[in-house]
């Protein structure tokens, strides 16, 4: 697992202890689940968002057609 080196004012190092002892059962716990919950309230993509866009996104384009070939003409359009 990667390790991240962060450099906190004393009050907010103050305040995480103290929410450290009150909610979670130790600071890596902690700073996990407030890392993800500050990621995704900023809104930043997770993978399966993003895969699930890309077949979104190919599956929309699988449903196109090209009638550059052959537009065809106006006595072909049936309604």
């Amino acid at each position: 697992m990667p390790v991240v080196e962060v450099t906190l004012p004393d009050e907010l190092l103050v305040e995480f202890e103290q929410l450290v002892d009150e909610e979670f059962i130790s600071e890596e716990q902690a700073v996990e689940e407030l890392l993800s919950m500050g990621m995704d309230a900023y809104g930043a993509p997770v993978e399966e968002e993003i895969a699930i866009r890309s077949d979104f996104v190919e599956s929309a384009q699988n449903n196109l057609f090209d009638t550059a070939g052959d537009p065809g003409g106006i006595d072909d359009d049936i309604l």
